[in-house]
């Protein structure tokens, strides 16, 4: 089968490789349509924490069962599916919680454990396959998992309070949780982008507010819209230097700033605004499988993202899929690469 490898920075090839061989446990699925996520292009620039070229690109898939193993009891060929592509190791505190995203141990996509999802085939274990509405498009199945990391975002947060939410960073994260936020029943959400065709996606999907950092002050905005309060909670979906402390100044006292995006290198943070506020800083990674199905829950209802589609290209245009979301030269929220 032909699968995208990261072969060295910023560098993909197409491959030959062999189809997966299931395991009793496993069914293999018939890719149609993989996306890519900004921790594909942390691979593709040489910036991720662990995957490593050569590597298979993707997590995001969606696609049809065409073999189920003999243990396999509630799925079947045929049926459409997409996947929790993350597999912990059972035994450690935090699987026993059910908090599968930090689990040390845990299997992922793209590593030497398990191929990525830029493949003609990818195997998964029945237990983290999760069936699709045959009516949904094969695009709307591959946003499960990018919606249930905005899921897990919002459900990170513990203020009580859903009167302001600022979103800092519009990307294709960025704009799911606005829809997360929405969905759980957000008044007014705020939200920032350097780029004008993500804060006029953001305005179309509901924001109040769609403030451009470097045109407008985001603090002085926020302020004057709160009356002076701040927002309750700030989520931070970019990777600016000062983004940490844009987050704590918009937030009233005691309000609370979620770390989603995954910045890989030191940044200045003031950390007296914290403690003069009162302020909680809390991380959200990935998500934890009760998100998952949630997102699954979401999208089988009918839930319309087909807006944040902005490009398709196949599997052998791999390496223009990354350098589309890497280099921004054209309007892009998502890019779902057609197996």
């Amino acid at each position: 089968m032909k699968a995208a490898f990261v072969v060295e920075k910023e560098k993909v090839e197409i491959r030959d490789i062999e189809i997966p061989k299931i395991k009793n446990d496993e069914v293999l699925i018939k890719v149609k349509t993989v996306g890519v996520c900004g921790s594909d292009l942390h691979l593709f620039k040489g910036t991720h924490p662990f995957r490593k070229p050569p590597a298979i690109l993707g997590h995001e898939v969606a696609g049809d069962i065409i073999e189920v193993g003999s243990n396999v009891k509630n799925l079947k060929i045929g049926d459409k599916v997409t996947v929790e592509p993350h597999i912990g190791c059972g035994e450690c505190e935090f699987c026993k919680q059910d908090l599968i995203n930090l689990c040390i141990s845990k299997k992922t996509p793209g590593t030497p454990s398990w191929n990525g999802t830029f493949a003609e085939y990818f195997n998964a274990p029945e237990k983290v396959v999760h069936k699709i509405n045959d009516k949904i498009s094969y695009e709307m199945a591959t946003l499960v998992e990018p919606l249930a990391v905005a899921v897990h975002a919002i459900n990170r947060i513990t203020v009580k309070e859903k009167d302001t939410l600022v979103i800092l960073g519009s990307g294709t994260i960025g704009l799911l949780t606005l829809v997360a936020a929405r969905e759980s029943g957000y008044r007014s959400i705020i939200c920032t982008d350097t780029q004008e065709f993500n804060l006029q996606m953001a305005l179309k999907q509901g924001a109040i507010l769609a403030i451009n950092p470097l045109k407008e002050d985001v603090v002085q905005k926020v302020k004057e819209f709160t009356n002076g309060r701040g927002a309750d909670v700030a989520l931070i979906m970019a990777d600016a230097k000062n983004i940490v402390d844009q987050a704590a100044a918009v937030v009233r006292k005691r309000g609370e700033v979620g770390m989603v995006s995954m910045i890989t290198e030191s940044i200045p943070v003031y950390p007296y605004s914290f403690v003069f506020n009162e302020l909680t800083l809390f991380g959200a990674m990935t998500y934890e499988t009760n998100d998952f199905i949630k997102a699954v829950e979401m999208i089988n209802s009918g839930l319309d993202l087909s807006d944040f589609i902005t490009q398709k290209i196949i599997l052998e245009g791999s390496q223009k899929a990354l350098n589309v979301l890497n280099e921004k030269k054209e309007n892009v929220v998502k890019v779902i690469v057609e197996i």
